[in-house]
């Protein structure tokens, strides 16, 4: 069966992309059904095919797979391939990556049941699967840009699904933007690697680290810098955009504009996580540079704890659990930055499915709602949505690391891992996200019980017709509540302390946090008992009990702490005044300097002196000219005269 995996690997890239050129070519010739059947059957075999990869290699220890299918370009000794290296580390992103996907694409049958553009959505949702797969089995750097540009392009197109609503166009068009800023990053990291490794291949790459790892290069004359850390930056920096991190990040709140089925595809496995995956295959370059690795500490940080605080002013149900996921993935960049890069994969994995359960239970939220967002319009739902009570409360438990559930083993590990880190910026990353546990218990259950318990705030025609969402959409949310409660447990040893990435990931002996936490590692339960000696899961039981006394308890209390915090609560929720220093700075200067080459550039040089100046000219010359057209005969007469006494005159001159 095993013979000849090439095929199987192929197939998992081909049958999304198969699948999203029938929906968007022939969309009107299969209809709506034929749409959601082809792609999610593509999808699914995709799905269980990577399955089938994982059991392969980690289950029947199988050899990995690192092979080029086809060259793509020559130019000169560089061969620009398209090519797959899966492993531990990219089989495990494959199943989570198509897992997730294939249930959203089964979800979305109900979430857009109505809409117009029903057809082009599973197009684009199939597509996007297909260029994450791209990404994430990429065996050089070249074909890694190609998945990377491939989720960014794909994504800009279903933020602005709904064209005709402003906001969604311009939350599209600032995340392309902004996206751009970390790809240029990004893209000169790329340079760097081929500049000084002579190589895109991966394992070419790594194998010559040794030679490129003492170079330094003067980016400003008189200043010498390491190579590495020059490299390891720009390619953190095109994280930063992918990943949103703190300052690239004010594009994904915005792209909650689009619908519901993509906040999940795009904010909670996919496109938002390829960082993170990123760094995590990087690891062999970012460990040879400690002032990388405190920098992605340092970011990591910031983003975990400043982004979590503004998820408790929102009031929209989806941009809450956007600044949710802001949040966490601050939790895996710092992780990163401890050399932890299996905890970092670890919170990647148990984030996707809690994640994603929680932005379709919002999407179950809203179709109840009749496409209502704002939590405080809410109130009482479970009675009248008891699968998705159940289903977000699973998700809010496993989103604050509650004991037991498996968000509660891959944060816990990150705070270890940081206890036990010595890099610099270390400190500051561990009050980071021991705070950030407060602050996301907080918010979670704020949105908890906003939304399913209190007072009933909902208008009368909408009480009238809340239901239970259908079957295809409860029972997606079913499915994900399940590894969101009980994956954790199986992962967290294999994972973090028994050597399950192997060779995929490397981490030098003096960053190595995870073997000294797992001196102390005596099974999950131990871990689990462990955890209650820790500050962090009696920091989560407060922020619920806080959330529960000011949401339940005493309701009018938030707006008095609003009314006395005024400039606290004004900060927070202007989003830090980011929004608005990158609207008058950036946006507005870029325009106002365009305005000006456009005024000097194009009216007064290219109009005003070659277009409108060439025509003055030829105008005012023919006004002269203009002068010799009489109309008389005589005139025309003695011209012809004059013209012909001169030729004369000429051919004498030549003849003599």
């Amino acid at each position: 069966m095993f013979e000849n995996m090439e095929n199987i690997y192929l197939a998992i890239v081909i049958a999304p992309l198969l699948g999203s050129v029938i929906a968007g070519l022939f969309g009107r010739v299969i209809g709506r059904a034929g749409a959601h059947w082809v792609t999610i059957i593509g999808v699914g075999v995709s799905s269980i095919l990577s399955m089938v990869a994982f059991k392969y290699i980690v289950f029947d220890g199988g050899e990995e797979f690192n092979q080029t299918i086809y060259t793509w370009l020559s130019i000169g000794n560089l061969d620009i391939n398209v090519g797959f290296l899966v492993d531990r580390l990219s089989v495990t992103m494959m199943v989570v990556v198509t897992f997730v996907s294939w249930m959203i694409h089964i979800y979305t049958i109900g979430y857009m049941h109505d809409d117009p553009g029903y057809q082009r959505f599973f197009s684009y949702i199939s597509l996007f699967t297909f260029a994450m797969l791209m990404l994430v089995m990429s065996n050089n750097f070249m074909q890694l840009f190609f998945g990377w540009e491939g989720v960014g392009l794909v994504s800009y197109l279903l933020i602005g699904f709904w064209y005709k609503k402003d906001t969604a166009i311009f939350a599209n068009l600032k995340a392309f933007l902004v996206n751009r800023v970390g790809d240029f990053g990004f893209l000169l990291g790329i340079a760097g690697v081929l500049l000084y490794f002579g190589s895109l291949d991966y394992v070419d790459v790594f194998s010559r680290t040794a030679a490129v790892e003492g170079q330094t290069i003067q980016i400003l004359s008189g200043h010498d810098w390491s190579v590495m850390t020059v490299i390891c930056i720009c390619l953190f920096i095109g994280a930063m955009g992918k990943s949103a991190q703190v300052p690239l990040h004010v594009w994904l709140p915005d792209s909650m504009e689009g619908p519901t089925p993509i906040s999940a595809l795009i904010h909670a496995a996919t496109m938002v996580t390829a960082g993170i995956f990123m760094v995590s295959r990087m690891s062999p370059l970012f460990e040879l540079s400690e002032t990388a690795l405190s920098f992605i500490l340092v970011i990591g940080a910031i983003t975990a704890l400043f982004m979590g605080l503004l998820g408790l002013v929102q009031n929209d149900i989806k941009r809450v659990i956007a600044y949710s996921t802001l949040s966490q993935l601050g939790y895996m960049t710092v992780a990163l930055g401890a050399s932890a890069y299996a905890a970092a994969m670890f919170h990647l994995v148990t984030h996707a499915f809690f994640k994603a359960l929680l932005f379709l239970a919002a999407g179950s939220v809203i179709i109840g709602m009749h496409h209502e967002q704002d939590m405080r319009k809410m109130g009482g739902l479970y009675k009248y949505m008891p699968i998705t009570w159940f289903t977000s409360l699973v998700g809010s438990l496993a989103l604050i690391g509650f004991p037991g559930t498996s968000g509660f083993y891959s944060k816990d590990a990150i705070i270890e891992a940081l206890h036990h880190s010595h890099l610099p910026g270390s400190g500051f990353a561990y009050f980071a996200v021991v705070a950030g546990v407060f602050i996301t218990a907080l918010y979670s259950f704020r949105l908890f019980f906003m939304t399913f318990h209190g007072k009933e705030r909902m208008d009368k025609h909408t009480w009238d017709h809340l239901h239970e969402s259908p079957k295809v959409v409860t029972v997606p949310l079913t499915i994900l509540a399940i590894p969101s409660v009980i994956l954790g447990a199986f992962m967290i040893g294999p994972v973090l302390f028994q050597g399950y990435f192997g060779d995929a990931i490397v981490v030098s002996g003096a960053h190595d946090v995870l073997t000294e936490i797992g001196k102390s590692y005596h099974g999950v339960w131990g871990f689990t008992l462990h955890a209650f000696k820790a500050a962090p899961v009696y920091l989560a039981l407060a922020g619920v009990l806080t959330a529960w006394l000011l949401y339940i308890k005493f309701p009018h209390v938030p707006a008095i702490f609003a009314d006395k915090l005024g400039f606290l609560h004004k900060l927070l929720l202007e989003k830090y005044y980011l929004d608005k220093f990158n609207q008058a700075f950036f946006a507005g200067g870029t325009r106002k300097i365009g305005q000006m080459f456009w005024n000097i550039g194009d009216v007064r040089i290219i109009d005003g002196f070659f277009v409108n100046g060439t025509a003055l000219t030829v105008r005012w010359f023919s006004g002269i000219i203009r002068t010799l057209q009489s109309g008389y005969l005589y005139d025309y007469a003695f011209a012809m005269i004059i013209g012909l006494l001169l030729l004369l005159a000429v051919f004498v001159h030549h003849l003599f």
